[in-house]
């Protein structure tokens, strides 16, 4: 679907990457592998009681030699004693969930095992890196208690402005079970959302 956009001119070199939305039912971390040579940036939502890795430490000299590690700590969402020191936080009013709060770290990734769908890869497992988001606002419409939602965005190096864009599109889109993909030029025809499969059902949506 993304090439038919691209014939379609509905995006040209120098375009944003299309943003693809989805819930926490998809892999958003194979998505992005899947998707890699496609100008597409994937946000979705990760279950808080997930398990990440923070980038490995810089390689330093060992006279013992060995491979160097390809990952660091532990990142546990349910654990705030193994989160370091964001490195991007923002605050924007909304209209309909009072004040947001966005934290973010850079370069988090799962590891990988060749387990569901990368039981069929060859070689060694890739190591993918996004930027893990952590969205709290104070309500829910009608005043009901709103928990933190995750958000894991395949584009590393994210700034303030992309995190902010991150949890608005997060709100927006929080009535849907369904990926919603988002351009700067109207669609032609159906999104490329649509090429995925559908997900498990992942309770209701925020």
């Amino acid at each position: 679907m993304i090439e038919r956009l691209i014939a379609a001119g509905q995006w040209r070199d120098g375009d944003p990457d299309v943003l693809i939305v989805t819930d926490a039912g998809y892999d958003s971390t194979r998505l992005d592998y899947v998707l890699r040579d496609l100008p597409v940036e994937l946000l979705g939502r990760i279950r808080s009681d997930r398990v990440l890795r923070l980038p490995a430490p810089p390689r330093r000299y060992d006279p013992k030699g060995g491979r160097p590690p390809k990952h660091g700590g532990e990142f546990a969402l349910a654990n705030p004693a193994t989160w370091p020191e964001p490195a991007v936080t923002t605050t924007t009013d909304t209209t309909h969930y009072g004040k947001a709060e966005t934290s973010a770290w850079d370069r988090l990734h799962p590891r990988l095992t060749h387990r569901a769908a990368w039981l069929d890869h060859e070689g060694e497992l890739p190591l993918i890196e996004g930027t893990l988001i952590r969205l709290k606002v104070e309500h829910l419409p009608g005043d009901r208690d709103a928990p933190p939602v995750w958000l894991w965005s395949s584009k590393t190096g994210a700034t303030d402005a992309d995190v902010d864009r991150a949890g608005r599109r997060s709100c927006a889109d929080s009535t849907s079970n369904t990926p919603t993909a988002t351009g700067n030029r109207p669609s032609a025809g159906p999104g490329p959302s649509s090429a995925l499969p559908k997900p498990p059902t992942a309770g209701p949506g925020y």
